[in-house]
């Protein structure tokens, strides 16, 4: 890659040994992909943040690089593996709470805002159309791409901290308009309404083609909580991190795919069918990805005088900043009153919840394919009233 002289003074260390690793890292990437040059960027969004994902070797790697390193542009974290506040009351472990702060205080060290969320973009970290941006958390890079417009590569932990250092990320990708165009037409012929239905939809399309990526017809509209179910569904499902959609996404398609593949009410039974395992639930989990303020006042007024079956454990996880807006609110109190838990901070994919618990209901796709897959749970997915309706039977 061809390197101005700050950056060519970046990665000989003389902007400390911090930077000139992540230099290495990035001009390392940048070579493997084929990248001309570095391009500043506006925001970081960091992932890898929960210790039973990093454990002793990527905290001493985190602890080393916060010895001298700051980052240089706006940068916020991933869902950490615990509430921060509150861990006690989801039963999370004095020594796995002890490491999980270590991790984020050497976060703190280098510059970035603690605050562990995988929807950056509902409390602040909000880029415009256009910006180019490194971030990590799959269902927000699919949300930036397709739903903002901004531009972003699908980052790994130690790359999206790496551009934070140095501000700046290798030009490939989906940095270039050429990389973000559609490859074929999918056409929605079926309604498709509620969170739980948009992320049966992304399964559908990610589990038939990859990570190709789709011109999408046939939806009429979206809100914000549909698209970040959809996007965290997609992603996962298919690791896709861009899509269009008719109507609703920003981008500028340049010619709409002449292959057509449709989508029918049938190819969502089975999809939804695939997340309906026959079991006892004991678990609910809602805010997969985190829990927007409407979706909390929705809960909050659901759950208003009733009271959740004391052999259920009801979490619904959401960001720090939705949260304590929720307290103004009065949300909180009436979701906890019920016996449900608010959990900031966290979610269910990164605690440490493994063999707590049997059967899982989420109106999130995404939470039932790593309930399953990570842990070992039984998984149905529900809509959000069908999961409040199991809490409280």
């Amino acid at each position: 890659m061809e390197l101005t002289r700050e950056e060519q003074d970046m990665a000989a260390g003389k902007y400390g040994k911090a930077t000139q690793t992540a230099m290495d890292i990035l001009i390392t990437l940048g070579e493997i992909y084929g990248a001309e040059k570095l391009i500043d960027i506006t925001s970081v969004q960091i992932a890898g943040v929960s210790y039973a994902n990093l454990n002793e070797p990527g905290l001493s790697w985190l602890e080393n690089m916060a010895q001298d390193g700051k980052v240089r542009v706006f940068t916020t974290l991933n869902p950490a593996g615990m509430d921060l506040e509150e861990w006690r009351k989801l039963a999370i472990s004095e020594e796995f709470a002890e490491n999980q702060q270590r991790v984020i205080e050497a976060f703190g060290r280098l510059g970035v805002i603690t605050t562990c969320s995988c929807t950056p973009y509902l409390y602040g970290n909000l880029p415009a159309y256009g910006q180019h941006i490194s971030w990590s958390e799959s269902s927000a890079v699919c949300y930036a791409n397709s739903v903002l417009g901004a531009k972003t590569n699908r980052e790994g932990g130690p790359s999206a901290l790496s551009a934070a250092l140095v501000g700046k990320t290798p030009e490939y990708g989906f940095h270039l308009e050429e990389n973000r165009q559609p490859e074929l037409t999918v056409e929605v012929k079926c309604e498709v309404k509620d969170t739980y239905r948009f992320g049966a939809l992304g399964k559908v399309l990610g589990d038939r083609f990859g990570k190709k990526i789709t011109y999408i017809t046939g939806i009429p509209k979206a809100s914000v909580e549909e698209l970040k179910s959809f996007c965290a569904s997609y992603a996962t499902y298919g690791g896709v991190a861009l899509f269009h959609m008719k109507d609703i996404t920003p981008n500028r398609v340049n010619k709409v795919p002449d292959t057509v593949e449709t989508v029918t009410e049938e190819d969502m039974k089975k999809a939804l069918g695939d997340l309906d395992d026959e079991t006892e639930i004991d678990f609910i989990s809602l805010g997969c990805p985190h829990a927007s303020l409407k979706e909390l006042e929705y809960i909050a007024k659901k759950l208003e005088g009733k009271s959740i079956n004391p052999k259920k454990e009801v979490w619904i996880t959401t960001a720090r900043p939705t949260k304590q807006i929720a307290d103004r609110m009065g949300f909180t109190k009436l979701i906890e009153d019920s016996g449900a838990k608010i959990a900031a901070d966290t979610c269910c994919v990164v605690a440490p919840i493994k063999g707590r618990f049997h059967g899982l209901a989420s109106d999130s796709a995404k939470m039932c394919y790593y309930g399953s897959g990570r842990n070992k749970f039984a998984v149905k997915l529900m809509s959000m009233d069908e999961c409040l309706e199991e809490a409280l039977s």
